[in-house]
Order: structure tokens, then sequence, then C-alpha cells
């Protein structure tokens, strides 16, 4: 009964068929990826150019935002309307909107284009998911899952690598010039290749509101941890303004989640320990992974005298030990049948690399400060792979589709988060240690550019900014030390639950 069912949902498909729509995917996961992590080495030369160091870490978090709010709408308008349609719509907005990211003559055109530009990532990344679930059985999925995580992590470490050589020897534009071929490239191949795949027209209603209102609390949210980190401060109306703001979003959020039929965060979920407790970890292990990729490109650009090439270079081996570390947490948890105990080892792992980076001064040898890098980022992606399962193995069959979109979900939102809090407190600490020492007028990091406020009031002045900036870099890693600490302990709550054998 199950093989025939199969059959009637998943026509066959030849290799050479199978492999022309792979080759299409494998070219939108490559253009989701890198935009997350190609555009960070080019920040400082953006917010110099555009005049935007106040609120840099919106350069990420703007894409971040709408691709996480609008990938589950993107999977249920696929499967009424097909996955060839919307999967070329999400290509057509994803390559307009770097057309005008690259155009962009000011910091709000940008950050306006990059909001643009997740709408359409966030379709590239469910299209890609589906439509290998569309073509391929799901004995040999596990196959052609790897290909799009060996291109999720080729674009992961090269990315940073890219941005960085291109920005010091190109202009920090092509890093979404870029995205004009391999998009053309991308939309030529899924035209063709997916005009079989069949149009199901499946029924159901998408939860807009719900949607709406999480999007818009977390922007509101967002918005005042960015401008209550700059003068004139957590008090003023704006910021206030915001905060309430986000709070009755939150609360009108809670009351139409819980009378929706088709809630994009069902509550009966969260009654569970196991998944309430698992979703935070994933939120605060994005959290820290994005603020910690946001964070270690300034740092070595910043404080260490690095140029955008070597920042990106030496960012490779966080990224690369990350990938490590999920690979080698998957196969632990596969080898001692439980989740548990890895996910602890790995978050204790983070925290004493954190530890570590917020302990690094000028002094401290690149070699060592490396190494703290490699630490945590081995035991986030010890975490990552070992959260999910987690969650998988403890939802009911019925639910497992559910829960783990509602947990990727809520990882992508950690991730949006992540640049934002890692920005906020870097630029809060940096102005306040400033002001501090009585230059009030230095409100943003680019008061330490040449030319910028501090350096106009000579040396004495320009080694203050340089003491406040390394107190900003201490209270920022220590803030995600603190952020994995509270991960530690909600992982310890965890059930220690053995993996089922079966899939029933």
């Amino acid at each position: 009964m199950q093989s025939s069912q199969t059959a009637t949902l998943l026509p066959a498909y030849t290799h050479q068929q199978i492999v022309r729509v792979i080759t299409g995917i494998m070219l939108c996961v490559l253009l989701a990826a890198l935009d997350q992590t190609v555009v960070v080495p080019a920040v400082p030369a953006i917010a110099a150019q555009l005049g935007g160091f106040r609120h840099l870490s919106w350069i990420v978090t703007a894409y971040l935002l709408t691709s996480t709010s609008a990938t589950p709408i993107y999977g249920k308008l696929s499967d009424m309307y097909g996955r060839r349609m919307l999967l070329l719509i999400a290509l057509a907005v994803f390559i307009a909107a770097s057309v005008l990211c690259a155009l962009a003559q000011s910091f709000p055109q940008l950050i306006a284009a990059r909001a643009v530009q997740g709408i359409g990532g966030g379709g590239l990344m469910a299209m890609a998911q589906a439509v290998i679930a569309d073509v391929v059985a799901p004995a040999e999925r596990g196959r052609y899952q790897g290909y799009l995580a060996a291109m999720w992590g080729v674009a992961s470490v090269g990315g940073p690598v890219l941005g960085g050589w291109a920005t010091d020897h190109l202009s920090w534009t092509f890093v979404f010039w870029i995205n004009l071929p391999l998009g053309l490239a991308a939309t030529w191949l899924c035209e063709r290749a997916l005009r079989e795949l069949p149009v199901r027209r499946a029924g159901g209603r998408i939860d807009y509101l719900g949607a709406a209102l999480l999007t818009s609390a977390v922007t509101a949210l967002l918005m005042a941890l960015s401008w209550g980190s700059a003068p004139p401060g957590w008090s003023s109306g704006p910021v206030l303004g915001l905060l309430t703001a986000a709070v009755l979003l939150s609360v009108g959020l809670i009351l139409h989640e819980r009378r929706c039929a088709n809630p994009i965060l069902p509550p009966r979920l969260f009654a569970a320990s196991v998944f309430s407790r698992s979703v935070t970890l994933a939120f605060l292990s994005s959290l820290v992974l994005l603020g910690t990729t946001f964070l270690l490109p300034l740092y070595f650009q910043l404080d260490r005298g690095l140029d955008a090439s070597d920042s990106g270079l030496v960012l490779t081996p966080f990224l690369l030990f990350n990938v490590v570390g999920a690979f080698s947490g998957g196969q632990a948890s596969r080898r001692i049948g439980r989740t548990k105990p890895i996910i602890v080892g790995g978050l204790a792992c983070a925290a004493a690399g954190f530890a570590g980076l917020a302990a690094v001064g000028q002094a401290t040898p690149q070699p060592l400060v490396i190494a703290f890098m490699a630490v945590v980022g081995v035991g986030i992606g010890v975490c990552m792979p070992n959260v999910l399962l987690t969650v998988q193995n403890a939802a009911e069959r019925r639910d497992v589709g559910t829960a783990t979109g509602t947990f990727l979900f809520l990882r992508s939102m950690g991730s949006a988060f992540g640049s934002t809090l890692a920005g906020a407190l870097l630029t809060s600490t940096f102005a306040a240690s400033l002001a501090a020492a009585g230059y009030r007028q230095a409100h943003d990091l680019g008061a330490l550019r040449p030319g910028g406020a501090l350096a106009a009031l000579g040396p004495q002045a320009m080694a203050a900014g340089r003491v406040a900036l390394s107190a900003g870099f201490h209270v920022a890693f220590g803030g995600c030390a603190a952020l994995v600490v509270a991960a530690f302990v909600v992982a310890v709550g965890l059930p220690d639950l053995r993996l089922r054998a079966s899939s029933s």
C-alpha cells in the first residue's frame, strides 16, 4: 500500500532528469548560502561609503528577517501553484534585488534592497528542499541532500574569502553583481528542468496574519535594539515606542495563534518540554553563530588592522570547523543513540571558546585567537543537527513535518537576531566608553576612520577610541558567552531520550 502511494505521488524520473533538476537547485542553494556570508567582510567598506556605521548590522539582518518570514509562505504557495512557478518568481525577485543592492546610493536604499533580496532568498531554500522531495525517492534522498549540504558548506566557507577579496581588489558592489550571472544560469536550468513537475493544487490556508504579526514584532524589537544602542539611547521616544509595539504585537500573535486553524507557530507543540527547550537551543545557537560570523571580520579589520581579504580568510577556520562539528555531531549521535550528552558537551565547548574570545587583547597571538574561533565553531556545529534530531525523535509521527518546519523557522529567526544583537552590544559599549572618556561626539565606529571625528581630535582621542573598541568587542563576545551558558542550562534540562530505531 505504501509503495503504491509513493508511486502515485512521486513519478519516476530518470537519472538524467534528476541530474538536470539537481544542477539548477544546487545553484539556487549556492545563491542563498553565499548571500549570507559573502557580504560580511564587505560590511565596513559598505558602511564607510554609504555612511551606515550606526546601523551596519542591518546589512545582514534585513536579509535574514525577510527570508525567514517568507520561507513557510513559499512552501504553502508552492503546494497550491507548483514548485516551478514559485522558484522562478523567487529567482526573479532575488536577481532584481541584487541589482538594486549594487546600485544603492544610500544606506536606507541598500537596507530596503536587502530586505527584498531576502524575500527571494527565502524562496530559493524552501523550493530547493521541496523539489528534492518531489523528484527523488526517500531511499535515495540522503544522497542528493548530501550534494546540497556540500554546496552550502562550500558557499559558507568560500563566501567570506570571495567577499573580502572582491572588496579589496574590485568593489563591495561585486558581492551583489555576482548574483546576476549565477541567478540567470539557475533560472535557465530550473525553467527547463522543472517543467515536468506536477502541480497538485493542494488546499488549505496560509497564516498570513500570523506571519505578519511575527515579522512585525521581531522587526520592532530588532529596530529598538539597533536604535537604543546609540544616542539618545534606550529612553528615547522612538525606542520606547518600538519596544511597546513589539510587546503588543507579540501578545496579538499569541492570541491569534491560539485561534488559528493552521497557525504558523502551533501552540500545542510548545506544550512539550522537549520541543520548547529544543527550539530555545536552536534559537540561541543560531543567534551566537550569526553574531560571531558578523563580529569576527569587524574585529580583524577594526581592531587588528587586517584588510577585507585577510579578514575573510581568517574567518574560514571558524566556518570550516562549524561544518566539521556538524558532521561529527551527527555521526556521534548515530553511534551512541542519544543526543543530550553531545549537545551539552558542544555547548560547554562553545562557552569555553567564547570566554577566550572575550578575553583577547592586542597582545594576544593571532593563532590563539583562531584557536578560540575553532573551538566555538566546533561546539556550535556539534549542537545544530542534534537539536533538530531531538525534535524529530520526540515528535509524534503526525507532527514531524510541522515540528521540523517550526524548528527551522525559529532557528532562522535566531540568525536574524544574531547580527543585530552583536552589533548593538559592540556599538553601545563603544559609544559609552568614549562618552566616559569625554568624547561624546563619537557616536559610531566610523569615528575611528581616517578623517573621522576622533582622528580630527588628535592621537590621544584615537587612542581612547582604540580602547573603547576593544571594550566593545570584549562585551560583544562576552554577551555571546552568556547566551551559550544560558543555552547550556536549558540543555541540561532536556530529557535524555534514546533515538528511535524506526520512523514509525
